[in-house]
């Protein structure tokens, strides 16, 4: 067999190769379309009471409870979950903290051009009225 014989015989191929490919597609498409229209809300129902009568039967919950497996995966996925919300928690507690120190240092340069207070207006702006004694 020649070179020219060889190169039509894959050209064949690949030819029948893509005819084969766009049918498939055709077909999924058409199985997708038909797919979509069979689930009726109705079907929805049944399908959902089937699902959960065989699921009921299995009885997969109890199987699980009686054994430590199930307690050392709850356990795990507790842990799991607080540990991601507490690495959120620090992460937003480091941008407050980073915020304030933006604030401190921009209200910093203006408080230092307000005359201090002397220390008697200090004392009297601290101090509290004592309470009368008795009734």
């Amino acid at each position: 067999m020649g070179f020219k014989q060889l190169l039509t015989k894959v050209q064949q191929a690949e030819a029948a190769l893509e005819t084969k490919e766009r049918r498939v597609a055709a077909e999924w498409r058409q199985l997708k379309t038909t797919w979509k229209a069979a689930w009726t809300p109705g079907r929805v129902v049944i399908a959902g009471l089937v699902g959960g009568f065989l699921v009921g039967r299995a009885q997969p919950l109890r199987a699980a409870a009686g054994s430590n497996q199930f307690m050392q995966l709850v356990t795990t996925l507790s842990g799991l979950f607080a540990g991601g919300s507490a690495h959120v928690a620090a992460e937003e507690a480091q941008q407050a903290a980073q915020s304030a120190e933006g604030v401190a240092d921009a209200v910093a340069p203006q408080s230092a051009a307000v005359p201090p207070a002397t220390a008697s207006q200090a004392a009297a702006s601290t101090e509290f009225p004592t309470p009368p004694n008795g009734p």
